[in-house]
């Protein structure tokens, strides 16, 4: 099924996520219309789209950082990553 790209499970999950996400704030922003503009502890006022880019520029960046200085297993960054992905949500 995923061998024309060369694709691993792992991989196909992240997109999955990332569509599923994006998928889950197009429903929220249906229902609940206006972004939910706040003021977080960055200055910046942010909407749920901008605090989900920023999210998986910060997730991306861990990873990156991650594999680049300790190699692998790859879990402290995973945990590391849903810890930003909290905090963004929360306080950005």
């Amino acid at each position: 099924m995923m061998s024309w790209m060369a694709w691993t499970w792992p991989t196909a999950l992240v997109f999955i996520g990332l569509f599923s996400a994006i998928g889950l704030l197009t429903v929220l922003e249906i229902k609940y219309p206006g972004g939910a503009e706040r003021k977080g502890i960055l200055g910046l006022v942010t909407t749920r789209g901008d605090r989900l880019f920023l999210t998986c520029l910060g997730t991306s960046f861990i990873f990156l950082a991650w594999l680049g200085l300790v190699g692998m297993p790859l879990w402290a960054p995973l945990g590391i990553s849903i810890g930003w992905g909290i905090l963004c949500f929360w306080k950005v």
